[in-house]
């Protein structure tokens, strides 16, 4: 016969229960040192980094040369199509020199990084917008992100700030204006809301994400706006794909206090080096196991958790799209910080309401 629950085990359970409402987990590690449950569920799904490679998406081009990628979905003009502009960029086209080779043709490095020129950046900030909306004069708000879950609220005024906002995640419900995020490998996420004609793009990396940027952004959509899940269509652009993205201890375990699902984002990954197969005695350690330098990497799949936190929010699974392609492994098409030990230009991921002239 089972002992009755002593008060602790219930006051545990009151713990529990109110972590349940806030999406929080308690951390329930019993064992020691060495290879926990934890371990033991990712090692389950262990995989080569082959397996988990993203392919990579094909990239339309405008007539200046820009490589852009957008929802079939969102393109059609009898739908939202006829009110909306969105566009995640790539490398391809534009007519910066400062990540390239010497023979290579410009590229469309939209970030005023210090190896660029700003003004060779302001150009292809121009040949975007002109790329996405047909008309290059569309005011563009653009934010000075820092791996928060901070969201504003934009109007065309702010594209003129000579500060843009301190911010990671953007809204507007203002026709005749583009809002934009960065990246070279963090996870973009753009959101629309159908019947009400609101728009936002969120910049997620792990920290961010941690911090439940897309939940909280979309959550003032609803207070702002009135958006409603079912309303709301999603689409999460190229980033670091889980084949590339090894993490430590430290990710895995903010992740691990934060969602309950955690475990289900990360996994063991091999490394496919030739010469570690040929001559697998030279890999070899004296540590026990799970405590050697050497060994299969934890990956993090970044754009599954987003993927969640978007279900989260209460949209659909069929209303959320997912460009593919990994920046790491595709450096020809994507901007890389990883991938370039941080010599990288920055991507833009786009999205706006159309104006009345362009209509």
């Amino acid at each position: 016969m089972p002992s009755p629950p002593v008060e602790s085990d219930k006051n545990l359970q009151t713990i529990d229960d109110l972590f349940k409402i806030g999406g929080l987990v308690r951390t329930r590690r019993k064992s020691g040192p060495g290879i926990t449950s934890r371990l033991r569920k990712m090692r389950q799904n262990a995989a080569a980094k082959e397996e988990l490679a993203l392919p990579a998406p094909v990239p339309a081009l405008s007539e200046d040369g820009v490589g852009l990628l957008q929802i079939p979905g969102w393109r059609d003009r009898k739908t939202i199509g006829s009110w909306l502009w969105h566009g995640f960029s790539t490398r391809l086209g534009g007519v910066s020199r400062a990540y390239c080779g010497e023979n290579a043709p410009g590229e469309l490095n939209l970030g005023f990084t210090a190896a660029d020129d700003r003004e060779v950046v302001v150009r292809n900030r121009r040949l975007l917008v002109e790329a996405v909306t047909g008309d290059k004069t569309t005011p563009l708000v653009t934010l000075r992100q820092f791996h928060s879950n901070l969201v504003r609220t934009a109007v065309a005024g702010d594209a003129n700030r000579e500060r843009p906002w301190k911010a990671d995640g953007v809204i507007t419900a203002e026709p005749g204006l583009l809002v934009a995020i960065q990246t070279a490998d963090c996870i973009p996420i753009l959101v629309a809301d159908r019947k009400r004609r609101v728009v936002a793009a969120f910049h997620a990396g792990w920290r961010g994400t941690v911090k439940r940027i897309v939940e909280l952004g979309i959550g003032k959509m609803r207070l702002e706006f009135g958006s409603r899940p079912e309303d709301l269509i999603a689409a999460i652009g190229p980033g670091v794909g889980q084949c590339c993205y090894a993490v430590g201890e430290e990710v895995i375990s903010e992740f691990e206090s934060q969602f309950s699902y955690a475990c289900e984002l990360f996994r063991e990954v091999y490394d496919s080096d030739p010469i570690r197969k040929r001559y697998p005695m030279l890999f070899l350690t004296q540590r026990a196991p799970g405590h050697s330098l050497i060994g299969p990497a934890r990956h993090l799949d970044l754009i599954e958790a987003n993927r969640r936190q978007l279900l989260d929010a209460g949209l659909k699974a069929s209303a959320i799209s997912v460009t593919g392609g990994c920046t790491s492994c595709h450096t020809n098409l994507f901007f890389s910080h990883r991938a370039s030990q941080g010599h990288a230009g920055r991507m833009m991921s786009v999205i706006g309401i159309r104006g009345k002239a362009s209509r």
